[in-house]
């Protein structure tokens, strides 16, 4: 009798200590979170404590990251956040499976693609668009011609690869060979 009084004890006494260690692991409450934070998820303030807790530690650790972001970062978020807004589903659901074919590369061939993409996109302007155009006007069969030559000389076998084409400029591209014609 005296070890159950003991244990009950026991058990009473580190009660708080066992609720505290399943609270530290649940997603913060609204006023939980950080001035800086709650900044940054001010959208969200009304409904925060009703969304799901995986949504709210998603949105939690974009917010910390959102923090650590220098102010062209966070431009170029917003703006590639606001092209994302206009894509329809179906444009989203394309972007994604580009993503994750882009994933599935090797390092360096996901090296080489983003090295391609940043030459394309520091290229002025006006030769970004003469790129595009003459990928515009290319016949299927020149463009099929393109992919082939490219995915050759980059060691790319199938073609779950991305495809390289200048006028979607949130692909990699490889618009100079289109100039060695």
């Amino acid at each position: 009798m005296k070890l159950n009084r003991r244990l009950i004890l026991c058990l009473l006494w580190l009660w708080p200590a066992m609720l505290w260690a399943a609270d530290s692991n649940a997603p913060a409450t609204w006023n939980q979170l950080s001035p800086e934070e709650q900044q940054v998820l001010k959208p969200f303030q009304e409904r925060w404590d009703s969304l799901p807790p995986e949504r709210r530690e998603h949105l939690q650790q974009g917010a910390k990251r959102w923090q650590t972001m220098t102010p062209e970062q966070r431009e170029q978020s917003r703006d590639r956040f606001a092209r994302w807004q206009k894509m329809t589903p179906e444009q989203r659901e394309q972007a994604r499976k580009r993503y994750e074919r882009f994933r599935q590369l090797p390092p360096e061939q996901q090296e080489r693609l983003r090295q391609r993409h940043a030459w394309f996109k520091n290229l002025p302007p006006e030769k970004r668009a003469e790129l595009r155009e003459k990928w515009q006007n290319m016949t299927p069969e020149q463009r099929q011609q393109f992919k082939e030559k490219w995915r050759r000389e980059n060691g790319v076998a199938d073609e779950r690869s991305p495809r390289m084409h200048p006028d979607r400029t949130e692909r990699p591209e490889r618009p100079g060979r289109m100039m060695q014609r």
